[in-house]
């Protein structure tokens, strides 16, 4: 008897460790993506999916909750403005603590914020194009001067720049890529989970933050798992080897497992955007005529129908659809697929059918998923089929293509947006403006756009905004440095007993209400 209860004893654990997924804590969930995360420091990464994990691993001074739009106190209960809009003081919680013990006081947040402006990273505009610079007025209260007022400063204060590192972890001078760099090489937030394991492009696992000051989340373990390509990721979730899967799939993988009575489909219209970028200090895209042209050559909805099988809506403006101040002025002023435009703009330039306009294309191959090749295929047809451009297509992985951008070697290209903060400053002044239209390769400079731009930054009255924002949009259907091809929707595909699946318009993906049913 006694060698039966162990040979039955051996068989359990042998069991769990067969199956792992089963084998982990009372309430896991396992998700899986085929996103990659790059480097783990707000100060750096500039990512959907990094910053996603910052999102549920630390916290910001202001937040938004799961699925709204609308800015809440996060690590500070409160901030006041000065009379002139450039000062925002904010009064932190008490006893906020890291995952490892140590207080978050306004020490730490004026250390994090200096340390973002000296190392520069990628996403460090958000901080240095409007902080002059940061005070601690007391233990709990730490004042922001800004070089001008800011009319949406409370939303820039809630992406991840702006979120407090612990100082006796993160380098002061160095920029971290793994945990295992860190002072006792582990992620230490102050967010509703702690990543108790971290295994990068395999699995990242996040335990409930005991500490965290906020509401409990609704599951006590996520496992995320991460797949090299979209179907092995759809035979995982039909197989019930994950509790659900958020980006990317197929857009057949899609359409089938919406038909699917097997797991349940989230969707919702999402704020990121597709276009495409033309150099437009460098010969021959310094034209704008040449701009309006291929601009006016691009047929939104065949893109959408042909590689997405009409799941993504087509865009006419870099302002997103939903958005406050949204336009259709490419649509009006270019259409889709016009060629008779094409044809009389390019004619005004010299170009005919035995003498057609030629230029490269480029796109990235992986970094949004396997159907931006078909993306870039449809476009050249299009081009191509007005019978007065020819176009070439190039490609590079993500890396080369970044430099490549950065060093005007590409005429135009396709890029994505996912927004930093919610307002229209930032689909349009980082693609419009000097300092960051340089930044994503455009190279477009106008001192009359960089005016509108700040003044658009620096208004407070809303109807004034909208007019503002609406007038930029006109002048861009005119000026075309970008242009707007299609809006993304957002799918999440779960096991049937999955709940508390949000999609937010702010693109923030929290993890703390998803729960199994009871």
């Amino acid at each position: 008897m006694r060698v039966a209860k162990f040979m039955f004893l051996f068989m359990v654990i042998a069991a769990l460790a067969v199956f792992p997924v089963k084998g982990f804590a009372k309430d896991t969930l396992v998700y899986g993506t085929t996103e990659k995360v790059t480097d783990m420091d707000p100060c750096h990464a500039y990512d959907f999916h990094t910053w996603e994990i910052f999102y549920n691993i630390y916290q910001g001074l202001l937040k938004y909750p799961p699925g709204k739009t609308n800015i809440v106190p996060g690590l500070a209960e409160s901030y006041d403005i000065s009379a002139d809009g450039k000062e925002y003081t904010f009064k932190l919680r008490k006893g906020l603590k890291f995952t490892d013990g140590t207080p978050c006081d306004a020490e730490a947040v004026k250390w994090s914020i200096d340390r973002v402006i000296a190392l520069e990273g990628d996403p460090s505009w958000l901080v240095t194009d409007y902080v002059d610079h940061v005070d601690v007025v007391d233990e709990l209260a730490v004042k922001f001067v800004l070089k001008n007022p800011v009319a949406y400063f409370p939303a820039l204060a809630a992406t991840v720049p702006y979120y407090p590192v612990n100082p006796n972890v993160y380098p002061k001078d160095k920029i971290i890529r793994d945990p295992s760099e860190l002072k006792g090489g582990k992620l230490v937030g102050l967010g509703a989970y702690t990543a108790v394991s971290f295994k990068r492009d395999e699995e990242i696992v996040l335990d409930v933050n005991p500490k965290f000051y906020g509401e409990k989340p609704k599951n006590d373990r996520i496992v995320i798992r991460y797949f090299a390509d979209a179907t092995t990721m759809r035979l995982a979730l039909e197989k019930g080897e994950i509790d659900f899967a958020f980006k990317t799939l197929n857009p057949s993988d899609i359409r089938d497992l919406e038909k699917s009575d097997k797991v349940q489909t989230v969707k919702a219209q999402g704020p990121y955007i597709r276009y495409i970028c033309f150099l437009s200090d460098t010969p021959p895209f310094n034209d704008k005529v040449l701009r309006q042209a291929v601009a006016a050559g691009v047929n939104r909805p065949d893109i959408i129908e042909k590689v997405f099988l009409g799941q993504n809506a087509p865009l006419y403006s870099m302002v997103p659809m939903g958005m406050w101040s949204h336009t259709d002025d490419f649509k009006t002023a270019l259409g889709d697929g016009n060629v008779a435009k094409v044809k009389e703009l390019l004619a005004s330039k010299g170009y005919s059918e035995s003498n057609p306009f030629t230029f490269d294309l480029w796109y990235t191959p992986s970094h949004y998923g396997d159907t931006e090749v078909d993306i870039a295929a449809v476009i050249k047809n299009q081009l191509d089929t007005t019978g007065v451009m020819k176009v070439s297509v190039k490609s590079a992985e993500w890396a080369t293509y970044k430099d490549n951008w950065g060093n005007k070697l590409m005429q135009t290209y396709l890029l994505g947006w996912y927004p930093d903060y919610i307002d229209p400053d930032n689909y349009t002044a980082a693609f419009a403006g000097t300092a960051g239209s340089k930044g994503m390769g455009i190279f477009f400079s106008d001192p009359e756009w960089d005016k509108k731009l700040l003044e658009g930054q620096t208004v407070t009255d809303a109807k004034k905004r909208t007019a503002i924002y609406e007038e930029l949009q006109r002048m861009w259907a005119d000026e075309v440095m970008t242009a707007p091809i299609f809006q993304g929707t957002l799918y999440v595909f779960a096991q049937n007993d999955i709940r508390g699946i949000i999609l937010s318009p702010t693109l923030q993906f929290m993890y703390g209400p998803i729960h199994r049913a009871k």
